[in-house]
């Protein structure tokens, strides 16, 4: 065992230490007992005085165990979860769309954008789901700002939700706002003509210059396998690469090889099911797959009491570099950006600006700000 021991002058006792180690581990708690008091009647001065031993060890061994803990959940959901469809196609998709933004002298910043949420099927023939409910709006939104940044933008989204350059046309059915001309002619109403064109004419023009590549998923497997595969993909990139996870992402599931392989009939009177709990992926993420990465994550909740305090540990349980933390009442309207050094406010200044405009320009100055502290390069061939 690494005894990573720190000693730090006090001005009391910290007897309660030793006991919540005793608790913990009782022969680490004899041994340091000992060298305690060695320690003690090697120095001259009055008890009360005297320098006590602060178990950073304890810390340090419990964070190792956790990680220890995610790398073995993540290991085992990927080698039980059902093959990822296309994915040597998704793969190419990758490789070629990373040639492409590394290329020259200096690359571009590459972003991974995750948003919508994910489903867990209760059947592998799937009739029935749990649906982590996210419209996908703030990804698409935050897509649309960071390719205005000049980043290459990996989306990876919820079929169905939200789309960059579309958040401002009608939800009504396509066929509600088109129309023929006496000749046939397919027409877009004047009503909608303007926001029309801008959509086409922006979107056409982040994927010809090969800024935006989209992903979709549907369930909570396909979510992490194209995630692992986004994020070793980009990796090369070093520091000058961000992982932006707004999508919401399931908690509990049903493994695949315990799933019923065909639809649950009712007849068989009310259902009993156990869910495991998702492996805790972002701890993996930072230190495994894409370590040199600039990684954001985000945290909702509904009680502001606890907001902050929720984003803190989320920030140094996952090492994640920041933690956007938003309340469910008005995640639209305002966002606390929390670090380790500092908690930022973001609010949308008008209700005819998009919060994420704001939101993402503080984020890519922090992305410059690490990658000038870091001073890797990337190195992708």
């Amino acid at each position: 065992m690494n005894y990573n021991i720190r000693r730090s002058c006090l001005l009391s006792t910290r007897t309660n230490l030793l006991f919540d180690l005793y608790t913990w581990n009782p022969l680490s708690f004899l041994f340091l007992v000992f060298v305690f008091f060695v320690d003690l009647l090697s120095d001259k001065r009055e008890i009360g005085d005297k320098v006590v031993i602060l178990l950073q060890f304890k810390m340090d061994s419990t964070e190792a165990s956790m990680n220890e803990m995610d790398r073995s959940g993540a290991k085992s959901f990927f080698q039980t979860a059902p093959p990822l469809k296309n994915g040597h196609l998704i793969s190419e998709k990758l490789k070629d769309f990373v040639r492409r933004n590394s290329e020259g002298v200096a690359p571009r910043g590459i972003v991974c954008v995750t948003s919508g949420g994910t489903t867990v099927p209760l059947e592998q023939r799937c009739v029935r789901y749990i649906d982590n409910f996210s419209s996908g709006h703030r990804g698409a939104a935050s897509t649309e700002y960071f390719v205005k940044a000049g980043y290459a933008v990996i989306f990876v989204h919820r079929r169905g939700s939200y789309q960059p350059y579309c958040r401002y046309l009608p939800e009504d059915s396509f066929l509600d706002f088109v129309q023929l001309d006496e000749e046939s002619n397919i027409q877009v109403p004047d009503a909608h003509a303007a926001t029309v064109r801008k959509a086409i004419r922006e979107y056409h023009k982040a994927v010809g210059e090969g800024l935006l590549l989209k992903l979709p998923f549907t369930t909570i497997f396909e979510y992490l396998q194209i995630l692992q595969l986004v994020a070793t993909s980009i990796n090369c990139f070093g520091c000058n690469s961000m992982f932006y996870l707004a999508a919401a992402v399931s908690d509990f599931y049903v493994p695949w090889e315990s799933m019923a392989k065909h639809k649950i009939q009712s007849a068989s009177g009310p259902l009993d099911m156990r869910l495991n709990q998702v492996p805790k992926t972002l701890s993996v993420l930072r230190k495994e797959w894409a370590p040199a990465a600039f990684c954001v994550s985000f945290k909702l909740e509904t009680d502001p009491d606890i907001l902050t305090q929720k984003a803190d540990a989320a920030l140094k349980k996952y090492g994640m570099h920041v933690v956007v933390a938003n309340l469910l009442a008005n995640y639209k309207e305002e966002v606390v950006v929390v670090t380790q050094n500092e908690k930022t406010t973001v609010r949308r200044n008008s209700t005819d600006e998009d919060l994420e405009k704001q939101l993402i320009g503080l984020l890519t100055e922090r992305h410059s700000d690490y990658i000038n502290q870091s001073g890797t390069q990337s190195n992708c061939q």
